[in-house]
């Protein structure tokens, strides 16, 4: 399959989240909530490891890749709690938007530190997309 069937099943699957994270945080700590969703993907993402035999290749995983893999896992840590607080204090239709102003910060990272180029077409498109998530603040 292309990267962009994948790029959607996580579009789909982030907007799900959303919505149903949004119930869960009802009556619950969002410390709480972010560790019980966190344990899930934990078990989910070891039990497809252990399925397809990958776990093997643990062995040859090098020391930069283990930092950045290291690093990535702590913003997504700062990132899960900071979103889970933020649907206890606002609606899902408010939170995620603002969420998704990542989308333009990435490209930025991606220019920066990886050396991306950004077309105008993905500017002027980033833009937009910004411009309609600031829009959701004074919704």
């Amino acid at each position: 399959m292309p990267w962009w069937v994948f790029a959607f099943a996580s579009a789909l699957a982030a907007a799900a989240t959303a919505v149903l994270a949004k119930i869960g945080v009802e009556q619950v700590p969002s410390n709480l909530a972010t560790a019980v969703r966190t344990t899930i993907v934990l078990v989910f993402a070891w039990g497809i490891v252990i399925a397809r035999g990958e776990q093997h290749a643990l062995q040859q995983l090098r020391s930069r890749p283990l930092l950045f893999l290291t690093l990535s896992g702590f913003a997504t840590c700062l990132s899960w709690l900071a979103y889970f607080r933020a649907l206890q204090l606002a609606p899902a239709s408010r939170v995620a938007p603002v969420d998704k102003l990542s989308l333009g910060l990435t490209i930025v990272f991606a220019a920066i530190v990886l050396g991306e180029s950004i077309s105008w077409k993905l500017a002027f498109g980033v833009a937009l997309m910004v411009i309609g998530a600031l829009l959701t603040l004074a919704a």
